[in-house]
């Protein structure tokens, strides 16, 4: 019995330091999407756009994660290797989506993000990067 939980305690480790790492991966994802340092736009100057965007996109990999870990929990490796792949799928494809909203709306999406003042490009934005994690989490299960 204490074996089995010394296994299930080792192993949320491990999958808590690779969804920490996906979603560390986010924030380099915003970041780069987005003009300035988002560290900067968030926790100095205070953007709600960017917060927003940033945060959808942390649920999302937490999400992708979620997914990946509860549908092959019966199999360490294969949860471990679908969380880091299927995590980076995800990953990707909020990027695509960013990039696809960005051709489709006027200006640039990503110096709308960075402005200080809010803007519903904002929403859009976040709920477009959720909505491809979505999508992932739906391929996994």
């Amino acid at each position: 019995m204490l074996e089995d939980l010394f296994a299930g305690a080792w192993q949320s480790v491990v999958f808590g330091i690779v969804g920490v790492g996906l979603m560390a991966a986010g924030f380099v994802l915003v970041d780069l999407l987005t003009p300035g340092r988002l560290r900067d736009l968030i926790w100095v100057r205070r953007n709600g756009n960017a917060a927003l965007l940033l945060a959808a996109n942390q649920l999302g990999i937490a999400g992708i994660v979620f997914t990946a870990i509860f549908t092959s929990y019966d199999d360490f490796g294969k949860g471990l290797a679908s969380t880091v792949v299927f995590g980076l799928v995800g990953l990707l494809i909020m990027g695509l989506a960013f990039l696809v909203l960005d051709l489709l709306t006027p200006g640039k999406l990503g110096e709308i993000i960075c402005a200080d003042e809010p803007h519903p490009a904002g929403k859009v934005s976040a709920a477009t990067h959720f909505g491809a994690a979505l999508i992932v989490c739906a391929c996994i299960a």
